[in-house]
């Protein structure tokens, strides 16, 4: 992917989101050619000046300092996860000539360390797996794979997530608030994006799905991030039905980019009893095979 274009179309959405009247600013002028801001008045509000404003929407961050970044985030109106992406990017313009070169490289699968493992296992009454954030599953309790099976099985093997989501026709049924969850999974790719632009594995995966997908063609043009840490996920699962479950997606401390996501229902409800018998028709699987 080529930083310049992500940093200019990033810029250029966000500015373009945001009206004379929501900034504070006298609509002056009846005949806008823009749907938001102006690039003048972009810059004004960033406190910076229109030539070095078009620089910065041109793709350039290079040498751009803290403050700055600060403050267009402030004047674009940006949310905590627009505001870690323009960092992002920022860093990654800022990482030296030829860092392009050097990282358009495949990444080797990261390791998941037995004592992650040993959690995962002894997480018995909670379903939870490892992903890292191309949304490949890289590792999983019994009771994820149990919650989770028709995206295993889907997969035939350690599954994406992104993949499943989009390609596979049985994710709108599984998944209860599916365009919710796609338009989220197109910004988590969004985030590791401006994260790592020189995943090679990545850019595949977004190539292949803006390939075979309209919907996510559609979505990744509109360069959303979103912060996914916590939340409500309600799927249509094959033995029990409807459940719905709270989740946490927690970072992993190895520095890999891997994150925990576990699920829990509350004790006592209709959610619960289905967790558990998908507890038991697990263990009753792996016992005939």
């Amino acid at each position: 992917m080529d930083l310049r274009s992500e940093v200019r179309d990033f810029l250029t959405t966000r500015r373009n989101r945001i009206t004379p009247d929501q900034a504070g600013l006298p609509a002056y002028g009846g005949n806008r050619r823009v749907p938001g801001l102006r690039r003048e008045e972009a810059a004004m509000l960033a406190g910076v000046s229109v030539d070095y404003y078009t620089r910065l929407e041109r793709g350039n961050l290079a040498g751009v300092s803290e403050s700055v970044l600060v403050s267009l985030g402030r004047a674009l109106r940006l949310d905590d996860a627009e505001r870690e992406h323009l960092f992002d990017l920022a860093r990654q313009a800022n990482s030296g000539p030829g860092r392009g070169a050097q990282a358009a490289r495949r990444r080797a699968v990261p390791q998941i360390r037995g004592g992650v493992r040993h959690i995962l296992d002894a997480m018995t009454g909670a379903p939870a797996y490892v992903r890292n954030g191309r949304l490949d599953v890289l590792a999983s309790n019994a009771l994820g794979r149990a919650v989770f099976a028709p995206v295993f099985e889907s997969a035939g093997g350690d599954p994406n997530l992104a993949r499943f989501v989009f390609l596979d026709p049985g994710a709108r049924d599984f998944y209860r608030d599916w365009e919710q969850l796609a338009e989220d999974v197109v910004a988590l790719l969004r985030g590791e994006a401006g994260r790592d632009p020189y995943d090679r594995n990545l850019t595949d995966l977004i190539g292949e799905l803006t390939t075979r997908s309209d919907h996510f063609r559609t979505w990744w043009a509109a360069h959303n991030v979103r912060l996914h840490r916590s939340g409500v996920k309600r799927l249509r699962h094959p033995v029990v039905g409807e459940l719905s479950l709270v989740y946490e997606s927690m970072e992993l401390t190895d520095g890999q980019g891997l994150r925990i996501n576990a699920y829990s229902a509350e004790p006592g409800t209709a959610d619960r009893e289905k967790l558990d018998l998908l507890a038991s028709w697990s263990a009753a699987t792996a016992d005939r095979s």
